[in-house]
């Protein structure tokens, strides 16, 4: 198995275990900036939009309901189970215009410049070669669309963030991340770097910096948006005891802290294709 697919397996792994507290409230922020994602882009009535890494719907669903009955959206992520959801979301609000679809952003097979839109939230990290799949999903944005890549800011979940991994470090120093993968292009000009890599250069791209954090109404919140979420990867990865004493360390600091917000901010791109 290559990089590549191992990434995307390691992926999927996790983000199926953790669908049970995706959608938990403690996890607000996913619906929150995939709303703000979708306002970024003005979608107009019957467009074609291509939502990958679509987790549950955060910005699938808001797109859906912005492109109307003549427009679609299709929602592509690893993670099934994660789309099962979306899918159930959707039923609910008696949308018709999404399909889901399980596989590889970067597999699709669509003639280039098929889409108006093109939205990628909190996942153009997971893929080694970041520049390399912004190209992919560039080409399929026709003239005059719009690409969405909306990231993580720096300092993502601080506090609480850092005592986590210590907490693990501690139970098993081999699972200790010192880096994250979206830690290159936690900033503006970072993120401005890697979409000119990809050929995004001479191109409109308007990048914006937003400050934020979400709240925590106790440390156990803390504990299910980690449940619910990338790390999950890792805590699976724990023997039940180990699990246990590092879910009470990390809380205990937290308390101890009296922490009751983390740091989430975010970076939000959306490029346009010239016409010609």
């Amino acid at each position: 198995m290559n990089a590549f697919e191992e990434a995307k397996a390691k992926t999927a792994q996790a983000y199926n275990a953790a669908a049970d507290l995706f959608d938990h409230p403690a996890n607000t922020f996913w619906n929150r900036f995939g709303s703000n994602t979708v306002e970024r882009l003005n979608l107009l009535p019957g467009e074609r939009v291509l939502d990958v890494c679509s987790g549950t719907g955060a910005s699938a669903l808001p797109a859906a309901i912005k492109v109307g009955p003549r427009g679609s959206v299709l929602a592509v992520d690893l993670a099934d189970k994660l789309l099962a959801e979306a899918k159930t979301k959707a039923e609910a609000k008696r949308l018709k215009n999404l399909e889901f679809r399980a596989g590889d952003m970067l597999a699709l097979g669509y003639p280039d410049g098929h889409f108006d839109a093109v939205i990628c939230i909190f996942g153009i990290f997971f893929v080694p070669d970041m520049a390399a799949a912004v190209e992919e999903l560039w080409r399929n944005v026709r003239p005059g669309g719009r690409l969405a890549i909306t990231t993580w800011g720096p300092d993502l979940f601080e506090p609480a963030n850092s005592l986590f991994w210590q907490a693990v470090q501690r139970e098993r120093p081999e699972l200790y991340k010192g880096f994250n993968p979206w830690d290159r292009i936690s900033s503006p000009e970072g993120l401005a770097e890697m979409l000119a890599e990809a050929g995004l250069h001479n191109v409109d791209v308007n990048i914006v910096a937003e400050p934020a954090v979400h709240p925590l109404s106790s440390p156990e919140d803390w504990w299910t948006l980690a449940m619910g979420s990338g790390y999950r990867g890792t805590l699976d990865q724990l023997e039940p005891d180990q699990l246990q004493r590092v879910k009470q360390v990390n809380l205990a600091e937290l308390e101890t802290k009296s922490v009751c917000e983390i740091e989430a901010n975010v970076i939000y791109a959306v490029a346009t294709k010239p016409l010609t």
